[in-house]
């Protein structure tokens, strides 16, 4: 009997325990990462074993609870350090803080979530913002819908579940409804969203056109309650910085 089939199972469970703890916001038993994952209490205990002695993963004095460790970061650090993109991000998100005075985020698509690969946070912000490595469902934000937007129709039906799960009262959560404002998105060049991922927060958001289709995109959060005419102004300058970003993308070759 072959081996490799099982070496192939070990590497996909190590990995989505390792993913059950980084999406928890509190330490997990060995009993509740048995109910996230659905393995086996035998494998799962040799697992998490293993994966505390090369320090990936955390446990407390009495070795009942689990928690990501810091080789975990390590490697995410590594993954940001090796993008030749972002560094020329960061000096864009810096200059649009600067003039706007809102929180910017850079963020690229991961499937059906967006992963936040550099924030500047604004100096008045008092809500919450997402951190760098946090991950969020496409759909509630704008920059997850502006990158929908670059796909087909049919593609992101595809990809999406349906009904899609609700952050707040604002949540699209009929896949029909999302691909109508993907096209009112496409029309525009960006994407609004109001409170459909955090109360009392909105977000414009545009996509970097330096791959086809795009993967990355800039977005500004800001107080939902701000007049129209101050989000125009905000729109307008991310419209402008984010194509500067694109062109000096291309220009250094960076794909």
């Amino acid at each position: 009997m072959s081996m490799e089939p099982q070496l192939v199972k070990s590497a996909e469970r190590t990995v989505r325990i390792l993913e059950a703890l980084a999406a928890s916001h509190e330490t997990l038993t060995l009993s509740e990462l048995q109910q996230c994952t659905g393995f086996p209490r035998s494998s799962l205990h040799a697992l998490m074993r293993t994966l505390v002695e090369l320090n990936w993963v955390e446990t407390d004095s009495a070795r009942s609870a689990f928690g990501i460790g810091p080789h975990a970061l390590l490697t995410g650090t590594a993954y940001l350090d090796k993008d030749p993109a972002l560094p020329l991000a960061q000096e864009t998100l810096e200059d649009l803080r600067a003039e706007i005075g809102q929180t910017a985020h850079f963020a690229r698509r991961d499937e059906a979530h967006v992963l936040y690969l550099a924030t500047r946070e604004s100096r008045e912000a008092h809500h919450v913002i997402p951190r760098v490595g946090r991950r969020l469902p496409a759909h509630v934000t704008a920059l997850g819908q502006v990158l929908l937007a670059q796909l087909t129709d049919d593609e992101v039906a595809a990809l999406l579940p349906d009904p899609l799960p609700a952050l707040t009262d604002h949540s699209i959560t009929d896949v029909a409804k999302l691909i109508g404002e993907l096209d009112q998105v496409r029309t525009r060049g960006w994407a609004y969203e109001r409170e459909q991922g955090t109360p009392g927060v909105a977000c414009v958001a545009v996509a970097v056109d330096y791959r086809i289709p795009a993967t990355d995109a800039i977005s500004c959060s800001m107080p939902a309650s701000l007049p129209p005419a101050e989000v125009e102004r905000i729109t307008e300058a991310i419209i402008r910085h984010t194509r500067k970003l694109a062109a000096t993308l291309r220009r250094e070759g960076i794909r």
